[in-house]
C-alpha cells in the first residue's frame, strides 16, 4: 500500500486547520519499508525520481565482513540475527537493518550498510 509524504492534512503552527489546495501529488508517494530476511538472494530494482535505480535487498544468505585486524573483507554465510536495536520485535523475525547485530561463520558482525535501501549487507566484524 502506497504511504503519502505530504503535510496538506496537518494543523498550522497556530493550531488552526490547513484546508487542502490541491490533491495529491506522484512525488510524494512513499512506500513500505523492505525487512530485509535471511534466505535466498532476492533483489528489486525500484526506480526513483530522476530515473534512477534503487536496489532493494529483499533476503541474502551472505555478508561482506570487515575485519579491521587483518585489514580483509570476506564474503560470509549469516548463521542468525542475534540483536537488532531498531525494533526489539526484528530481533525474533530475524529482520536485517543497519546497526544490527548477526552471527557469521568467523564470528559476530554489525551491519554498517543499509540492506533495504543500498542493496547488500556490508558488516565489521566485531572483537570478542
Amino acid at each position: 500500500m502506497v504511504q503519502w509524504h505530504w503535510d496538506l492534512h496537518k494543523r498550522k503552527p497556530t493550531g488552526g486547520k490547513k484546508r487542502p489546495y490541491r490533491k495529491k501529488r506522484r512525488y510524494e508517494r512513499g512506500g513500505d519499508p523492505v525487512l530485509t530476511m535471511i534466505g535466498e538472494r532476492e533483489v528489486k530494482a525500484e526506480r526513483g525520481r530522476g530515473g534512477g535505480l534503487k536496489y532493494s535487498l529483499m533476503s541474502d544468505h551472505y555478508a561482506n565482513v570487515f575485519d579491521s585486524d587483518t585489514g580483509t573483507c570476506k564474503k560470509v554465510k549469516i548463521l542468525r540475527v542475534i540483536a537488532n536495536k531498531a525494533n526489539r520485535d526484528y530481533e525474533r523475525r530475524g529482520v536485517i537493518t543497519k546497526g544490527a547485530i548477526i552471527e557469521t561463520e568467523i564470528g559476530k558482525a554489525r551491519v554498517t550498510s543499509r540492506p533495504s535501501q543500498d542493496g547488500i549487507i556490508n558488516a565489521i566484524l566485531l572483537k570478542a
